[in-house]
């Protein structure tokens, strides 16, 4: 991992509007935001697709939950079309500060090698608030050079080691999710309510600031460090839903300065369609 910030700030942000380098994505993911989207974004911004160009999603959702990550031959044909190339400095932004998905983009575009990525630090709205360009023009989809991602070089663990993972004390599994899911009391968008046995939660809006902004340098590693103290870092995994909310953790522990650790991508999606072990209330 490089030793660049995750995280832009949107007054550095808006000092590298006219850099030839850079690429934005607007990787927001509702029906308003995308009809936003085509009202106004970020100038120069293109929109990107949770459910088909960040994820591939299998009818059944048992086979990798709600938004598995995508095969890497399809996601360099998504790279491709947008004619990224290796040289560009991406800028990922959304509508929930990195929640939904830009922490997921940039987990991705990270584990395949992409040197500068970085999500603005308070979403479109912060960069909005700072003067940042709009616009509702499209941008052109310039079609270069194939973008090749040879694999995922960030740690990964599925279903099958995670059916080890729960029976070695050795592990720390980390949920992010709201406490109500993670407690089994309600589940308003998988089929149980429940978690992953031997799951701490740590909820992922427990990153932000009440303006939304990412927790400073000094208190995120603080933070982490006290979720994570006693295991080492290739000790460690991360899961939420279905693989989108446990990167905003992730790239909160790159914030702090810390190893990335594990993330099991298919999350308590997954995990609750194949009959596994649960923790059905607490």
């Amino acid at each position: 991992m490089n030793n660049l910030s995750p995280l832009i700030s949107p007054q550095e942000l808006l000092s590298l509007q006219n850099d030839t380098h850079l690429f934005i994505f607007d990787a927001s993911n509702s029906a308003a935001s995308k009809a936003r989207y085509s009202q106004e974004h970020l100038q120069g911004a293109f929109w990107i697709d949770l459910d088909t160009e960040i994820a591939t999603i299998d009818p059944d959702l048992s086979k990798g939950g709600r938004h598995p990550l995508p095969s890497l031959e399809n996601f360099s044909a998504t790279l491709t079309k947008f004619g990224l190339k290796p040289e560009h400095k991406v800028i990922i932004y959304d509508e929930e500060s990195a929640g939904n998905a830009a922490a997921r983009l940039w987990w991705m575009l990270r584990a395949v090698g992409h040197e500068y990525v970085r999500v603005v630090d308070g979403g479109y709205q912060a960069a909005k608030s700072a003067g940042y360009s709009l616009s509702n023009d499209k941008p052109i989809h310039h079609n270069s050079q194939k973008y090749i991602c040879n694999s995922w070089n960030l740690p990964l663990v599925n279903m099958q080691d995670m059916d080890e993972i729960i029976k070695d004390d050795s592990y720390r599994i980390v949920d992010v999710r709201v406490d109500f899911r993670y407690k089994g009391i309600m589940e308003p968008i998988d089929l149980i309510a429940g978690h992953i046995p031997g799951a701490v939660n740590s909820p992922y809006p427990d990153n932000l600031d009440k303006s939304g902004f990412y927790l400073p340098k000094d208190e995120m590693k603080a933070k982490y460090e006290n979720i994570m103290k006693g295991y080492s870092p290739d000790k460690v995994v991360f899961y939420c839903g279905s693989g989108v909310s446990a990167c905003h953790s992730i790239l909160a522990i790159a914030h702090a300065g810390l190893s990335i650790p594990k993330i099991y991508m298919g999350s308590w999606s997954e995990w609750s369609r194949n009959n596994r072990p649960m923790i059905l209330k607490k």
